[in-house]
């Protein structure tokens, strides 16, 4: 056991390297393409490639490190990202617009690729970890490794702002390649044998799940993180600088707190659910999505009725953070009750293949109803993504019948 944390430790410190620069890099590309004149709907799709890329990755991902083991993916998740950071330095401001925009889309769809296999490889590993039949210490520990993931990628959100300001563009880039070549040399030399290798071979075949209740699950994250995406990508930093003039420093640590706070939330979500009499389930889901489909709808009746739109953005951000890091929380967990061992990176890669779709869409839309109605616009389609939520976790078994469930052998 003292092997298995270790190589879960080392797998998770160099995932939180990662989690800054992508943090950092999210808000390095839209910050300074918005500076460059660029419309909202082309900022979203410099992150389309980004989110594509990220669906096939945990498809086919999963299947890969089920053959060859974590060890693989993550190295090789580690490895895109310094060339993805060190491709977009060579951007050209005085390229025509949809140059410029084919070019990020490229080097986006690289980093898209490098963070799905690293979150692949971390998310897999708690689920060797922990042993067969401790749901409780499934959850906390979930919820530790998700919750500390946003906290770190809320700073880099906060660091992206500040290496604008302090460094440029290309020199934000550049120094961020070189603290990951860092990371993956400390890795290589520390991370030994395989992790999450399946003890049969893994047929091309199996990368769709073949779970009624992993099938829903997954659709069911595909609209929750759709719901964030769809205001949090472009609408809300666009929001902060034109509706209420700030500065890039301050929208990346305004938006880095929020996910730093997002992180803490999660890590905390056993604490938040301590009442609960079992461990969570689909009705304990379903109760959050309603929680924020109702913060969602408040905020933008506020917006609307230009009722301190400022002061309710702002703040009521805070709650939906809040009610979305226990959702998130409780699908992480779910995710892994629902799989048996020998399967948990197909599995996994299955369920944020749905994650990064949410994204996909999310990201696109984001764009298009900010530009077609504002901030409002967003709230409400973000809305519908959450009532979808909310009808596709219906299907999800109670506690009884997830228990049930998981003693059936599989077939």
């Amino acid at each position: 056991m003292s092997t298995d944390i270790r190589n879960y430790a080392l797998v998770t410190a160099a995932y939180w390297g990662f989690t800054l620069t992508d943090g950092a890099l999210r808000m390095l590309v839209l910050l300074h393409f918005y500076t460059l004149g660029y419309s909202p709907f082309e900022i979203a799709l410099l992150f389309v490639f980004y989110e594509f890329f990220g669906i096939v990755t945990n498809l086919v991902g999963g299947w890969i490190a089920s053959r060859l083991g974590l060890k693989v993916t993550l190295f090789a998740g580690l490895a895109l990202q310094i060339v993805a950071l060190s491709v977009l330095a060579q951007f050209n401001p005085d390229w025509q617009a949809w140059v410029g925009v084919a070019f990020v889309m490229g080097a986006q769809a690289l980093s898209g690729i490098a963070k799905d296999l690293t979150k692949m490889s971390s998310k897999s590993a708690v689920k060797l970890l922990v042993p067969e039949g401790e749901q409780g210490a499934l959850f906390k520990w979930v919820a530790v490794l998700t919750g500390s993931k946003n906290a770190l990628k809320g700073l880099g959100f906060f660091l992206g702002g500040v290496l604008l300001t302090a460094l440029g563009f290309v020199g934000a880039l550049y120094a961020m390649a070189g603290g990951l070549v860092v990371v993956l040399a400390a890795s290589v030399l520390m991370l030994p044998g395989q992790i999450g290798q399946a003890k049969a071979k893994v047929k091309f075949t199996q990368i769709l799940s073949k779970s009624r209740d992993m099938n829903y699950l997954s659709a069911a994250r595909l609209f929750l993180f759709g719901s964030r995406d769809i205001w949090f990508v472009v609408g809300l930093p666009l929001f902060l600088a034109a509706s209420l003039g700030w500065g890039h420093a301050e929208i990346g640590a305004y938006m880095a707190m929020w996910v730093v706070a997002y992180g803490f939330v999660q890590a905390g979500a056993p604490k938040v659910l301590k009442k609960s009499p079992h461990a969570p389930d689909g009705p304990l889901s379903r109760r959050w999505i309603a929680i924020l489909l109702t913060v969602t709808l408040v905020i933008a009746g506020a917006v609307w009725t230009d009722f301190e739109p400022g002061l309710v953005v702002v703040f009521g951000l805070v709650l939906f953070g809040f009610v979305f890091a226990v959702n998130s929380a409780v699908h992480s967990y779910l995710v892994l009750a629902y799989t048996e061992a020998d399967h948990v990176a197909l599995n996994v890669g299955f369920y944020y293949m749905a994650n990064a779709g949410g994204r996909l869409i999310g990201t696109l839309l984001s764009g298009l109803a900010y530009q077609w109605g504002g901030l409002v616009s967003c709230l409400l389609v973000s809305a519908v993504f959450l009532v979808a939520s909310w009808l596709l976790s219906l299907p999800l078994p109670g506690y009884a019948r997830a228990a049930q469930r998981s003693a059936t052998p599989p077939v």
